[in-house]
């Protein structure tokens, strides 16, 4: 569970970190170069990716604790 935690979370560090992977102008996305529209997507997906390690992380510490009390 913590290695998908983990996964969630670095995921998009390692996607902006790479910047020759994006650094073009090709494919425009209503007019916008891909350059920007590839960061703007991914501030949305880091937001989804950070909600579903929370979540995830909430349901290992209840699982740890439920487990631990007995």
């Amino acid at each position: 569970m913590r290695v998908v935690i983990g996964l969630c979370l670095l995921a998009p560090f390692v996607a902006m970190i790479w910047v020759g992977s994006y650094a073009k102008t090709d494919p425009t996305f209503i007019g916008i170069p891909f350059f920007y529209w590839y960061q703007m997507a991914w501030v949305i997906v880091s937001t989804a990716l950070t909600m579903i390690a929370y979540k995830l992380w909430q349901r290992d510490q209840r699982a740890r604790r439920e487990g631990g009390s007995r």
